[in-house]
């Protein structure tokens, strides 16, 4: 499996090279109840290039329609049917596990229980039903007694599954508990985790989601496909899980210091201050041996645009139009030629991306 070891660019925006945009919601459309800056004009401009944009959240506990909804009151137009939730994809995945028939206990709402029953699966809450499975999700109300009867199912021998494993949340006054959090109780509690995840980081949501948004029943391929999410853990992880490009966008729980400092599998194809970045054409990072730009500097360094970065020893050094700068930096040409720099560092040098001397981005990139 290859993973990102540049920052891609294209010479076409992202909506032309793109069929079918995959959005995440929550920190990409939306946060909680209030809308993210930008988001109805980066997705209309991108749907009038052609861009079909689908939704995918890895929250289990709302129907599509009230999803839909939200969107809609936003000013963005959508269908119901342009929604898939981790709950949908539950069903899909408890149905292969357990065949027709075969009883979960549910942690969550009316949304999951649904999907599930549409599925031929059958829906109890307590462990005294002797479930052949537990499915744990997420919402606002989730109860210690939920988790409780979860916990005495699984110690009785039922296979444990999630919706998702997302450790936070963006919610309207911050950054909340997610099911990955929760079900760490439940883990502790058995000594098991899940042995599957319906939602992102695995793949299986973006593979639906080709199946259900593809026209006159042909797949769309995974090289027309775009997930745009704000999580390396979740959103990007799936991509790259799935062999798919990949957008992260600025607008929630990714920043640029995570970018910089991630791991292959976390890992974007393209940076994005907002989802306005679908209708830009991104500018292509350079690799260079060797390069006089303000200074003389040896070894591999890394341009895009007016922006060049480096690594030698522990610094990344970033310059911009040939002068040194140490922050606050708030080009994003800056932060793609960085973590391009920093990536081929770890990669074939051998550096500590955590012991790497950052210099200070802005939390506003342009």
């Amino acid at each position: 499996m290859d993973y990102p070891t540049i920052i891609k660019g294209t010479q076409e925006p992202l909506s032309s090279r793109y069929s079918l945009a995959l959005l995440d919601l929550d920190g990409v459309v939306y946060r909680g109840a209030h809308p993210v800056e930008s988001a109805d004009e980066g997705i209309r401009k991108a749907e009038n290039a052609g861009m079909h944009i689908a939704y995918t959240t890895n929250n289990p506990s709302r129907y599509p329609a009230q999803v839909a909804g939200q969107i809609r009151s936003f000013g963005i137009g959508l269908e119901d049917s342009d929604i898939i939730t981790s709950a949908m994809v539950s069903a899909h995945m408890l149905k292969e596990a357990l065949g027709q028939g075969g009883t979960v206990l549910v942690v969550g709402k009316g949304h999951l229980k649904d999907e599930l029953r549409k599925a031929g699966l059958e829906v109890c809450s307590r462990a005294a039903d002797r479930p052949q499975a537990v499915i744990q999700s997420w919402y606002p109300d989730i109860s210690w007694k939920e988790l409780a009867q979860a916990s005495y199912a699984v110690n009785a021998g039922a296979r444990y599954f999630a919706t998702n494993r997302d450790l936070t949340i963006p919610r309207e006054e911050g950054i909340a508990p997610g099911n990955g959090a929760l079900i760490r109780a439940v883990s502790i509690a058995t000594g098991k985790g899940p042995e599957a995840s319906a939602g992102k980081p695995e793949a299986h949501m973006y593979h639906i989601a080709r199946d259900m948004f593809s026209p006159a029943g042909s797949r769309v391929p995974v090289e027309e496909c775009l997930p745009v999410g704000d999580r390396l853990d979740t959103d990007i992880e799936a991509a790259n899980r799935g062999g798919y490009d990949s957008a992260v966008v600025l607008t929630g729980v990714a920043d640029a210091r995570q970018i910089i400092q991630a791991q292959p599998l976390l890992r974007p194809s393209y940076i994005c201050a907002d989802l306005k970045g679908l209708n830009n054409r991104h500018p292509q990072v350079v690799r260079t041996d060797s390069i006089r730009h303000g200074q003389d500097v040896s070894g591999v360094s890394f341009i895009c645009g007016d922006a060049l970065a480096y690594v030698r020893g522990e610094d990344l050094t970033v310059e911009i139009s040939g002068q040194h700068v140490t922050g606050p930096i708030s080009s994003l040409d800056a932060l793609r030629a960085a973590a391009s720099a920093a990536w081929d560092a770890a990669d074939n040098h051998d550096a500590d991306l955590h012991n790497l001397q950052i210099p200070q981005f802005s939390d506003r990139l342009q």
